[in-house]
């Protein structure tokens, strides 16, 4: 009942609340974002949702698109804008995403999409992860984010699909929560990004 009713309907009406009280926040960053990204303040790219839908994500830019004389684009340390890295850390760049939540792409809680390019690459145990809505926040995030191992990740966000439920989803809210004050696990590598993944070896 709440895996396939109830909670669409709480992503709903929490996401809609939300973006209205976050509005003017929301806004201010929009403005700000378009004088460090000339113009572009949000980044969109699609992702895999539910049984693989391609659906397209949407979060605010904090990266420039700045090329090497190749016209390669820089690594990300070096594309990261300080305005962006400040949104970032406290992870005002999903704020978006509220709207993806609100179109029916992802719920507030699930398994975090990734890119299409890795779906190839996946072993049966792993593409569990996408039996269910990806998530703004999920289980790998509060309990690691980018400091856990790929393999970590996906054992949690397959726990997770296992393990479905209202109290679980509030756990992990209340826990992300806690986590943006404090700041925790937010690139504690040196990287801006997390490396990506190669499959399974």
């Amino acid at each position: 009942m709440y895996k396939k009713f109830i909670k669409h309907i709480i992503d709903l009406f929490v996401s809609l609340a939300v973006l209205i009280v976050l509005m003017p926040l929301f806004l201010i960053i929009t403005v700000f974002l378009l004088f460090a990204n000339n113009g572009k303040p949000f980044y969109f790219q699609q992702r895999p949702g539910k049984n693989e839908k391609i659906f397209t994500l949407v979060k605010f830019k904090t990266m420039n698109d700045k090329v090497d004389e190749n016209g390669k684009l820089l690594p990300p340390a070096k594309r990261i804008t300080k305005v962006g890295k400040f949104i970032r850390s406290l992870s005002l760049d999903e704020l978006p995403q509220l709207i993806n939540v609100i179109k029916g792409d992802m719920s507030l809680v699930g398994p975090r999409p990734l890119l299409i390019e890795y779906l190839p690459l996946y072993n049966e145990f792993q593409k569990q992860r996408h039996k269910v809505k990806p998530g703004i926040t999920g289980w790998a995030q509060v309990n690691g984010r980018n400091a856990i191992s790929w393999e970590e990740k996906f054992k949690f966000d397959v726990y997770y699909v296992n393990n479905l439920s209202f109290l679980l989803d509030i756990m992990i809210i209340l826990l992300t929560i806690k986590k943006v004050f404090k700041r925790e696990d937010i690139n504690k590598s040196n990287n801006e990004t997390m490396e990506k993944f190669k499959g399974n070896k």
